[in-house]
């Protein structure tokens, strides 16, 4: 590389703020944004981009100085006896301008031209965003869906097992092409439908059962619909209603780690009006009566 501070048009005692002034000027002049196909300016721009990255670093801006490195970084023979060694440079990774850096100014100088880069010459592709809703067996089970495109293009989703509500599925390459030709991606926001029977918290699920008044006093053994099929769920007698009941591993798998619990609520359903029913539970209660409430209620 040429004499960096010959690239940048400055001298030797140029400070932090001449540097970076230097830098923007001849960055936004040569930068292939403003010049379509000019050979001539991108190697102007490259050049200033190394001599800027070169004179940023403390520790090779003065070893340069001293005469230690060349331009590339390079030892010179002379310094040998100074404790360098042949294929070391004397370069570090700082930054001695407050941390100032190359695409830091980029992203002022053009953000208002095309947007943030990852690098001088970079262009983030278009992104195409897409909300599908799902049922929640399929995103307990994993399922594939095709999606037609803006373009008329139809591409099939992959519906990962256990995907979360509000999780994005991301299509590498599947999108429109960009500014460089490259295709963007396609970004799928997953949604969970409204569910009959259940309701998901992160890969539990929660069901209300509704059972008898029969079945709370007395227990019993009763089918629950899980992700799975139908298992048997065992009622404990004297339940009361809003008890919660858990099925371990009965809730969702998803494709890494353990699967969740299905937390059943106990909801009891009166039976329709019965004189006799009625007739036993008013002897009841004065017989073996019993309070629920405490004091905090009165």
């Amino acid at each position: 590389m040429r004499d960096p501070y010959d690239v940048l048009g400055l001298k030797r005692n140029a400070s932090e703020a001449d540097i970076k002034k230097a830098y923007r000027r001849l960055a936004k002049k040569f930068h292939p944004d403003a010049n379509a196909g000019d050979a001539k300016a991108a190697q102007q721009f490259s050049d200033a981009s190394a001599a800027y990255d070169f004179l940023k670093d403390a520790d090779k801006r003065k070893a340069y100085d001293s005469g230690e490195i060349d331009a590339d970084g390079n030892p010179k023979m002379f310094a040998y006896g100074r404790g360098q060694h042949p294929g070391h440079g004397a370069g570090g990774g700082g930054r001695p301008f407050g941390g100032f850096a190359s695409d830091d100014i980029f992203a002022d100088l053009f953000s208002g031209l095309r947007g943030s880069r990852q690098g001088p010459f970079a262009q983030p592709e278009p992104e195409i965003h897409y909300t599908m809703g799902l049922p929640l067996a399929d995103m307990a089970k994993g399922a594939k869906r095709r999606v037609t495109l803006g373009d008329g293009r139809t591409i099939e989703v992959t519906i990962p097992r256990g995907v979360q509500d509000g999780q994005v599925i991301r299509l590498r390459g599947q999108g429109p092409a960009g500014m460089n030709g490259a295709p963007g991606d396609v970004m799928i926001t997953v949604r969970m439908e409204p569910d009959q029977l259940f309701e998901r918290d992160g890969n539990n699920l929660r069901l209300t059962l509704p059972i008898t008044l029969y079945e709370a006093v007395l227990g019993a053994k009763v089918r629950v619909p899980t992700m799975d099929g139908s298992v048997e769920l065992n009622i404990p007698a004297s339940s009361s209603g809003g008890r919660v009941l858990r099925l371990k591993g009965k809730g969702i798998a998803p494709e890494s780690g353990p699967a969740g619990d299905l937390y059943v609520t106990l909801k009891i359903v009166l039976p329709p009006a019965d004189l006799e029913l009625e007739t036993f539970l008013r002897k009841r209660s004065i017989t073996k009566p019993y309070s629920v409430r405490g004091p905090e209620f009165d």
